[in-house]
């Protein structure tokens, strides 16, 4: 009875933990590509096919992190989604967070008449049409070459695709696309000028040049340093058109110079536009020679100086040493190399895989046994490679971590990796390893201007050189930041890889030119 009683005394007036449940992967029909889940925001978007329909999207299943993680009450996913505008639902591990599921669609749409000057301009928010023509067309027929405003499977009323119309007025027509009707405008509007030069993106090494004209005439470009008297053509082989819009990449300028640039069409030339091509630098401390250690951890810095590159090495030091050291195993036999160790470091079950990795960004602080990290230094250049060199050997996977997707990856090859990214960034990314709120780098991710990779598996016998081409998926936007990472194992963010996997690096370089 005593017992009895001091029990019903007893209150829990521990808090519940603040675990976030999150989604790791969602699937619905005709995606584009994978899930963008956004772990900080609890966002998830789906890239959608052209020809899904948006206020009818079929979901084929996903699946929520820790794995005790719920949809909270009162709060379903139904079999089909209407992603016109954004969906919300609760997610729960004693406590709820709210997420949102949107969806974005990239639908091809053109307008073309014969002799048109340049692209049509299409605003799809206006659902507006502008055509430019030559000062001499006739508007009263022009002759529609290829139309679509709509998805693959939309009906325009009425076809214009092959029709002669008449278009001293604007032009109405109805598309319908999953039973909604879009009321689009056609404008056309007369130019001036045979030859529009619409724009330089100018880089280090090289220009992007961008114009419009007549399709049927023989378009180009001309450059010459400012204040030489010559014009030079850009050759053929460097200039691509699309109908009457054309471009064109010029290589092997010189960097910190001012440059002239003119488009022409047949006998016309356009007016002329000026551009200064930018410098070439490079990443400090890429040859990794500095180094000082504090206590345990090494720092890929000197003593004193500013940091730029950095390591795992204090959440490794945390239960064991630093795994990623200096080395004078390098190329040229003199100074140091980075010296990239996967190993199990703690006891048992407290233990995980560190991989050995180094990276333009800061660790910021660790989380239990996780790290949290800042990727990314400020950068505003545009290299077109990176260069250096690696030496690797790979282990068996030994550790694979408490994802499901690598409960059978034991003992298959280690991977390591070495990756560059140029970013839009208003700042730099901040990379979570612990599962409750984990978010690391996306080479998807809209912010990301240009990526490039190489991996290797199993032993490289000695040195190798390697270059990275870095893909742009824009020559305008001017970046804001570098990442570059190497890593011993390449799924080490899941603490997944072979421990006794080393990865050696040296001398890396940006290179500026095609």
């Amino acid at each position: 009875m005593v017992s009895a009683a001091v029990a019903g005394c007893i209150t829990n007036d521990l808090p519940y933990p603040a675990i976030q449940a999150n989604f790791t992967s969602f699937m619905v029909e005709d995606m584009a590509g994978a899930a963008q889940i956004d772990t900080l925001r609890r966002t998830v978007v789906l890239p959608l096919a052209e020809q899904a329909d948006m206020s009818a999207v079929r979901v084929l299943g996903y699946e929520l992190s820790p794995s005790d993680a719920v949809l909270s009450p009162g709060y379903e996913i139904p079999t089909v989604l209407d992603l016109t505008s954004p969906y919300r639902v609760d997610l729960s591990v004693y406590r709820s967070y709210e997420w949102t599921i949107s969806a974005t669609q990239t639908i091809a749409r053109y307008f073309d008449v014969e002799g048109q000057i340049g692209a049509s301009f299409i605003d799809v928010d206006a659902s507006r049409v502008v055509v430019t023509v030559p000062k001499d067309a006739n508007l009263r027929a022009l002759k529609v070459t290829s139309v679509k405003l709509g998805a693959v499977s939309s009906v325009m009323s009425p076809d214009l695709n092959g029709e002669t119309v008449d278009m001293r007025d604007p032009v109405t027509v109805e598309v319908t696309d999953h039973g909604r009707v879009q009321k689009w405008t056609i404008y056309v509007e007369k130019s001036a000028d045979a030859v529009a030069f619409r724009r330089v993106d100018a880089w280090t090494r090289v220009a992007y040049l961008y114009a419009e004209a007549e399709a049927n005439k023989t378009n180009g470009f001309e450059y010459r340093i400012k204040g030489d008297t010559e014009w030079s053509a850009v050759p053929a082989e460097w200039i691509t058109a699309d109908g009457g819009t054309f471009k064109a990449r010029l290589v092997h300028l010189s960097p910190e110079t001012v440059y002239e640039a003119r488009a022409f069409s047949d006998a016309d030339f356009s007016e002329m536009k000026e551009f200064v091509t930018g410098s070439e630098p490079q990443m400090p401390n890429s040859d990794f020679d500095l180094w000082w250690l504090s206590k345990k951890v090494w720092n890929p810095w000197a003593e004193g100086g500013e940091s730029y590159w950095d390591t795992g090495n204090k959440g490794a030091a945390t239960m064991g040493q630093s795994n990623s050291i200096p080395s004078d195993q390098t190329v040229s036999g003199t100074g140091y190399c980075a010296e990239l160790q996967s190993k199990f470091v703690g006891l048992g079950p407290v233990g995980k895989l560190a991989s050995g990795s180094i990276f333009t960004g800061e660790y910021l602080r660790t989380d239990g046994t996780n790290g949290v990290l800042k990727f990314g230094r400020r950068f505003t250049s545009r290299p077109t490679r990176l260069t250096g060199y690696v030496r690797y050997s790979g282990a068996p996977i030994s550790s694979i971590g408490s994802e499901p997707q690598f409960a059978d990856w034991r003992d298959r090859p280690d991977t390591g990796n070495v990756y560059v990214a140029l970013t839009s960034w208003a700042d730099p990314l901040e990379v979570r390893t612990n599962p409750r709120d984990r978010q690391l780098f996306d080479p998807q991710d809209p912010g990301v201007i240009a990526y490039g990779r190489v991996e290797y598996t199993g032993d490289t016998d000695g040195w190798v050189p390697f270059s990275i081409d870095i893909d742009y998926r824009t020559t305008s936007v001017v970046p804001t930041h570098i990442l570059v990472v190497a890593a011993a194992s390449k799924w080490g963010d899941y603490f997944v890889g072979g421990s006794g996997s080393v990865m050696f690096i040296d001398d890396f370089k940006l290179e500026y030119d095609y």
